[in-house]
């Protein structure tokens, strides 16, 4: 047989001008376009479609089932502008992104530089504290015409180290906050909470940490005073007044109780250092609502150590009592609060059929009543300070004589609102939340989504098992898989 007849037998793919020619790269460049292709085309479907699976220790991308159904409720476009310089991308933010975009239809996203770009900076206006800046993040929707910018400290969440006494990086809150802003820019209407001053009341720094918190569940918190022309009190607004030093003038008395008239509702601080028996116009309108309040400090006492917090009586841990706007967070667990420092009001008394008045937080039975008006910095217990229970906050509904509904509440300590290390150790959040959504009648926005781990747990003992198992496991079964192959050759 001759050689062409024997290669005429061989297959294509052993011959020599295969294996060894140009028909053989040209066939290797093909296949690895139709990889590189492929490639490009799964990245491309997972990106829209989500289709990847998030293995990372804290799950940074996973959405939880508040996000979901947030999302699949979406009626409008959301677009979000993610502000940076090329190269300088968070690019877990980015990933986050994606998975909001392959989430839902109407979410949609690019990245922009402002330097590039100047007309951002006049499209969207930022603020002192929140400036528009490479690495922001603005989330808009043109049918509402409202838009949010998220800056880089709103994706970290800060815990109290009580060893070190100061905060660290606790959590990464990127699905908080965009699903947050998705919700407030996609809202019909927006809440808003007048938050008053002119009259000592406690001003923005001092409730810096109250307004954020609002803000960030979707309230507009605006301040100011009753002598502006250019803002009025709507029936719809929240009006807040925290624990004024100086007394209302009669026209301004006269607008709040107009405001009352119209349907509009209070929240109110009263703290016991505030010098109430002096404001008389203040009184008449707390009085309006059937709060009186009680001079002095309440002082739990040592036999009710479930009171008060640690060793210091005045550090009250009240009891929060069933009313309309508190029920679900008793029936939930969500009741603890700290008091650092209240005042007292007077038991409400049965009155008209137009005003109901019920108490929300509680003192012990076995607490007093300790009136420092005397110059004395003690708390010990007088021979004729009151004994509880005390109330300490109150919650009163009343209908006008135009036939409106308006909302009162009263809280005998601000601390509740303006500390951030209460916010983190009670539930003080869930509380002032509960009560703003009460009072203003709108429908609550439950975004109970949990802060994502920030930092790698460290390795521990236990951790560190496997990976030694996998160690030592790896080189053994080769060297066992070597013996059993080896050593019946040795012996041929």
């Amino acid at each position: 047989m001759s050689k062409r007849e024997k290669k005429k037998g061989v297959p294509f793919w052993r011959q020599p001008r295969f294996r060894y020619g140009s028909v053989s790269t040209l066939l290797l460049c093909l296949c690895m376009a139709v990889l590189v292709g492929l490639n490009a085309l799964c990245s491309t479907l997972e990106q829209q479609n989500g289709w990847r699976v998030d293995y990372s220790f804290n799950g940074v991308t996973t959405q939880s089932e508040t996000t979901r159904r947030i999302l699949d409720a979406l009626t409008e476009d959301v677009h979000i502008y993610a502000l940076f310089s090329s190269g300088q991308e968070d690019l877990q933010l980015i990933e986050v992104l994606n998975r909001y975009a392959a989430a839902s239809d109407h979410i949609t996203w690019e990245q922009a530089d402002v330097n590039l770009n100047p007309t951002l900076l006049t499209r969207f206006q930022g603020t002192t504290d929140n400036p528009l800046t490479n690495d922001s993040l603005v989330v808009s929707c043109a049918a509402t015409d409202r838009y949010k910018i998220l800056s880089p400290d709103s994706f970290v969440s800060l815990s109290l180290n009580y060893e070190s006494g100061g905060y660290e990086v606790g959590g990464l809150t990127y699905e908080q906050e965009i699903t947050s802003a998705i919700s407030y820019v996609t809202q019909d209407t927006i809440p808003r909470v007048m938050v008053l001053q002119g009259h000592g009341e406690l001003d923005a720094n001092a409730t810096a940490v109250l307004e954020d918190f609002l803000s960030g569940n979707n309230f507009e918190v605006r301040y100011f005073e009753l002598s502006d022309t250019d803002v009025t009190l709507e029936p719809t607004d929240l009006l807040m007044i925290l624990s004024p030093q100086r007394d209302f003038m009669d026209t301004e008395l006269k607008t709040l109780t107009d405001f009352a008239a119209a349907g509009g509702s209070m929240f109110i601080t009263c703290d016991y250092s505030d010098n109430v028996e002096n404001m008389p116009n203040y009184q008449s309108l707390l009085r309006s609502y059937g709060f009186q309040p009680l001079n002095g400090i309440v002082v739990a006492s040592t036999e009710e150590s479930g009171t008060y917090y640690d060793e210091y009586p005045i550090l009250l841990l009240p009891y929060m009592q069933r009313s309309a706007a508190t029920l679900q967070l008793v029936e939930g667990n969500s009741d603890t609060l700290l008091l650092a420092g209240s005042r007292a009001f007077a038991q409400p008394e049965e009155g008209d059929n137009n005003l109901t008045t019920q108490v929300v937080l509680s003192s012990g039975y076995k607490a007093y009543l300790r009136d420092l008006s005397d110059g004395s910095d003690s708390i010990a217990q007088q021979d004729d300070d009151q004994v509880g229970p005390f109330a300490l906050a109150l919650l009163s509904q009343r209908v006008t004589t135009a036939g409106n509904v308006s909302k009162a509440f009263v809280l005998g300590c601000s601390t509740v609102l303006t500390d951030s290390q209460v916010y983190v150790m009670t539930d003080a959040q869930e509380f002032i939340l509960t009560l703003c959504t009460y009072l203003s009648g709108e429908k609550p926005v439950q975004l109970d989504i949990m802060a994502k781990t920030a930092l790698r747990p460290a390795l521990s003992t236990a951790s560190l098992v496997p990976g030694v198992m996998l160690v030592v496991a790896a080189p053994l079964i080769v060297l066992i898989t070597a013996l059993i192959v080896l050593l019946p050759r040795r012996h041929k």
